[in-house]
């Protein structure tokens, strides 16, 4: 009876999941859509055991710079595994949770790239079914979570699921995860299917530090038919594969590389939806699962190659289904990138994004031979497909249609620029066959030209690549683009033990109500109210201390504070604290940082301080007064940016501190020098009206409704601060109110002036795109923007000057040389001048002009002296077929020039000439006509002689100079004529 009566709820469970019967040996992509196993999984969950779903986090990981891309389901929740979440946010209540999170792994410590079309399961993008518990179940219920899920549910058979857990690893003390091994044993998984692995395989970490702890996988054998393939597990064959990784979070990895108890135990579970599929649609690969076979019949129709087969290696002759796998997976991670503000670019996950942009269309163009947008034709069928899971795909699809679009069109024609770059220096290699490194490494990194296409270009040419120096260019390239941080000390950082052991303890969150406690004086200035406060604890080397003695640099915890903490992209207060008792000794604050609620102060202990003192708050209110106006000034540009280029702005970031602000928004087309200026004008009109600034913390929940207000895609408190400039917040919040569409209105912590009329001024110092439709904004304010407009008016008038003098022209090439080398030096001033960047960006317009003009001035001076020197050599030498004399000239480039005017006047000849200089340097330069090239080449000619007075050379086979030196010129020119004479 109770058999029965299980039996009758599991059908019940099924159908109220929405999966029909049937076995997964038989299974198909019409009875196991994708669609429907993803909502199976997150019902199943939410509905049966209680779990919260929770959306995809977006694929841009959210205040975490350790990370390119949000890679796996537990990026979210990091906060609360750390034990850093604002208690005052939805965060800190998630105890069950499932979602299906969007992840891409490339670039970066877990990177498939290069792997993604060679076989048939890697990919860039996929989506992790994951369901996490925190502080709540365990192992038991996780085991039996998925072992339901799976079994019941799915109605995966059983004897083909095997089950790995931790065997124990003695260099950490840490022995075997037994209580694991029986929790599946009382499951009713055979014994022989229960199996123990090492470290590598059964062990989890977030990273070098931080949460961690034993893992259980279930791996699938595809094959069946009751045999066993317990020996195939983590084997790396393709038949036996994990499906789902169960990870139990109970160890913390210290910075010594020990492990301690965590206090509390999480559950962190992973699985791929696409091996998944493959399981429940009774496949091999996940490529023919219906996740891909839409994009690889549109790539058929497409392209008219033969229908995918699922090849690899040998067997997949001219690598057209490689190129089937590359542009599916390609196309899927471009689109959900780009939907989520990831845009191709030079650096970070940028720089990836174009590589895997590149790739695909590589792929599309070489192999499947389709024409330019093809692959942007693809994105319709990607919505399709994912487009009902996140929906911001349907919103973005022409975006992400354009965007790739124009990316393609840019690759192509650096294709074609660098396939020139790469025949021009081959020509000029005639004494050597190693391709400059540095040639190719910015081929590949400016260009973004594909390093195998430059093998294969040299290879076919017998030529060949430094790899060494390659990976050395590399090296260097990486370690500059690592971020210089500045310098943190640990006793800032609140480790997950020590804000446990504070809640254990009962020290109440600080409140920093004080950081809000400021108001305007009747001379206008803003008056910071004092703060008294008590130390409550002291951290140091990692732990929490109740005394630190002086001359040592420790954390400091207050019950209160006025010190502002870092965050919402505002940097923190400095001040300083005064003992009470103490009133003549100072403990200069340097950083502020917050983490799960408490505040903590860096700071110099000067004398002992110890838990208890009572100490009086000082900020430095002229730092801080910068923040405030450059934060208010920043939601005006917000405010700007939308009334003159259209709601179709996002914004993408900011920082503010208090010298200037900076601001990243997406636009649909670059800002115009016109727009920025409209943009300032907004500004200052509210500047000039003087509005006031309202604030007010308000339930998140009732700024749902807002139409018009303006928050980033992130975790807010319960209580957000309203942030309103010109308009009350009781208006703002009133029902149907359209009063944030006409006004600066934002979700923000930071702290803010009271009137925009403090602002003063605000000029835009710089704009440029960071990747294609991202804008990044710096402006300055107050007499910062006044200073920036002064020195741009200075820089205006001696431009002006140096305008008048370019046209009125050098008396002689000297004086012409001068002209244009005090050009450069002003175009580097005005380039690193801060000024409104609309005179900027006119002054370099317009030396710009200056240059070309001075160039060509002195060109024209160079060619009337070369014409002189022509005339009086072929006085000297009339009808020689070998021309060698030496000539006072004044640059390398005038003696280039007589050289080639006199192998147009002499056709026949081989000329070179050589030009001795006061400073003891002698240039040289040289050409012979192409009927010798087959026995005569100017660069080896140049090489031999320059070689012999010590110096080098370089060119083609016609043209090439040099330089060098020595005491014996006739001796060199000796030695020249009977080179080519050897030659001839």
């Amino acid at each position: 009876m109770a058999a029965a009566v299980k039996a009758s709820a599991r059908r019940v469970l099924r159908v109220s999941l929405g999966l029909r019967r049937g076995s997964c040996r038989t299974g198909s992509s019409a009875s196991f859509p994708a669609a429907r196993v993803r909502q199976t999984f997150l019902q199943f969950f939410q509905e049966r055991y209680g779990h919260r779903v929770v959306p995809s986090a977006p694929i841009r990981p959210q205040g975490d710079p350790s990370l390119l891309f949000v890679n796996a389901g537990m990026n979210q929740f990091k906060p609360i595994f750390l034990g850093t979440a604002d208690p005052r946010s939805e965060l800190t209540r998630y105890q069950r949770v499932v979602n299906s999170q969007k992840c891409v792994r490339a670039g970066g410590k877990h990177n498939d790239l290069e792997d993604v079309g060679q076989d048939v399961y890697h990919h860039t993008f996929f989506e992790m079914l994951g369901n996490w518990s925190f502080g709540d179940y365990f192992k038991e219920e996780a085991c039996r979570m998925a072992w339901e899920l799976l079994t019941q549910v799915y109605e995966i058979p059983k004897d083909r699921l095997y089950i790995t857990y931790f065997g124990g690893d003695a260099n950490l003390g840490l022995s075997a995860d037994e209580e694991t091994r029986e929790i599946w044993l009382g499951l009713g998984v055979p014994h022989h299917h229960v199996l123990p692995f090492q470290l590598k395989d059964n062990f989890w970490e977030m990273g070098d530090t931080g949460p961690c702890g034993p893992c259980t996988e279930i791996h699938y054998d595809h094959v069946g038919g009751g045999r066993n393939v317990a020996a195939l597990v983590n084997q790396g064959n393709p038949d036996v594969v994990e499906i789902w990784n169960l990870v139990f979070m109970q160890f913390n990895r210290e910075t010594d590389g020990s492990l301690r108890q965590l206090p509390q135990r999480h559950v962190d579970t992973g699985m791929g939806l696409e091996r998944l599929l493959t399981v429940l649609q009774n496949k091999h690969s996940n490529y023919d699962t219906d996740l891909f076979t839409p994009l690889l019949d549109a790539i058929y129709k497409g392209s008219g190659k033969p229908r995918y087969q699922g090849l690899v290696g040998e067997a997949d002759t001219g690598h057209v289904d490689m190129a089937y796998r590359v542009v599916a997976d390609h196309v899927r991670a471009l689109s959900v990138c780009i939907a989520d503000g990831v845009y191709p670019g030079m650096s970070g996950a940028e720089l990836v994004l174009r590589h895997i942009l590149r790739r695909a269309v590589r792929f599309c163009s070489e192999v499947l031979q389709t024409k330019p947008g093809f692959l942007a034709s693809l994105v319709p069928i990607v919505v399709e497909i994912l487009g009902d899971a996140y929906p911001n795909l349907k919103r973005e699809t022409d975006k992400i249609m354009n965007i790739i679009n124009e990316n393609e069109n840019a690759f192509l024609s650096c294709l074609m620029q660098g396939r020139r770059v790469i025949n021009r220096t081959l020509q000029q290699m005639d004494h050597s066959k190693v391709f400059p490194v540095e040639v190719a490494w910015g081929l590949y990194r400016n260009l973004g030209f594909p390093m195998d296409l430059i093998g294969l270009m040299l290879e076919e040419n017998a030529a060949q690549l430094d790899i060494t120096a390659l990976d050395q260019l590399a090296r260097e390239d990486a370690e500059r683009k690592v971020p210089k941080q500045q310098e943190e000390s640990s006793e800032v950082q609140l480790d997950v033990h020590s804000l446990a052991r504070l809640r254990q303890d009962g020290v109440p969150l600080t409140d920093d109500s004080s950081v809000f406690a400021y108001e305007l004086g009747q001379d206008g200035k803003y008056v910071f109210s004092p703060c008294q406060a008590t130390v409550l604890v002291l951290y140091k080397d990692g732990s929490l201390q109740k005394e630190v003695r002086g001359g040592q640099r420790c954390g400091v915890l207050l019950d209160r504070t006025c010190f502002y903490a870092e965050k919402g992209g505002q940097a923190s207060d400095q001040g300083y604290m005064v003992h009470l008792e103490q009133q003549d000794v100072l403990f200069p604050v340097e950083s502020v940082q917050v983490a799960g609620g408490y505040v903590i102060h860096e700071v110099v202990v000067s004398e002992t301080l110890k838990a208890g003192d009572q100490v009086q708050l000082f900020v430095d209110e002229a730092q801080r007064l910068a923040c405030m106006v450059n934060h208010t000034a920043t939601h005006l540009l917000n405010f700007a940016l939308r009334q003159v280029l259209g709601d179709c702005i996002e914004q993408r970031g900011s920082q503010v501190t208090s010298e200037r602000l900076h601001f990243n928004v997406s636009t649909k087309t670059p800002i115009k020098i016109e727009q920025l200026q409209e943009i300032e004008d907004v500004i200052q009109g509210i500047i000039k009206q003087n509005k006031l600034i309202y604030t007010a913390e308000v339930p998140i929940k009732m700024t749902n409704g807002v139409q018009g207000l303006r928050k980033l895609d992130e975790v807010y408190p319960d209580l957000a601060r309203i942030v309103s400039v010109g308009v009350p917040i009781e208006r703002i919040l009133a029902p149907e109110s359209q009063d944030a569409r006409q006004a600066s209105v934002e979700l923000c912590c930071g702290t803010h002036l009271l009137q925009t009329g403090d602002v003063e001024d605000l000029t835009v110092i710089s704009e440029r795109q960071l990747v294609k439709g991202i804008s990044h904004i710096i402006a300055v304010t107050g007499k910062q923007a006044r200073q920036a407009r002064e020195a741009g008016q200075f820089l205006a008038k001696e431009v002006d000057s140096l305008t008048m003098r370019v046209k009125q022209g050098g008396a002689s090439l000297d004086g012409m040389q001068r002209l244009s080398r005090e050009v450069g030096r002003l175009t580097e001033t005005v380039d690193h001048t801060a000024m409104p960047q609309g005179l900027k960006r006119e002054l370099q317009a317009t030396l710009k002009t200056l240059q070309r003009a001075a160039n060509s001035a002195i060109r024209k001076q160079e060619t009337r002296l070369a014409v002189e020197k022509v005339h009086d050599l072929l006085v000297k030498h009339s009808n020689e077929p070998v021309i060698i004399d030496a000539i006072p000239v004044e640059s390398p480039s005038i003696l280039m020039k007589v050289v080639n005017q006199m192998c147009d006047k002499v056709p026949e000849a081989s000329v070179m000439l050589l030009s001795p200089q006061t400073s003891g340097q002698v240039f040289c330069a040289c050409q012979v006509p192409k009927s010798l090239v087959p026995v005569f080449s100017a660069a080896d000619w140049a090489v031999a002689v320059c070689t012999l007075m010590g110096g080098k050379a370089g060119g083609s086979r016609v043209v090439a100079k040099g330089s060098g030196s020595t005491n014996n010129l006739q001796s060199v020119l000796t030695a020249a004529l009977e080179y080519a004479e050897n030659k001839l």
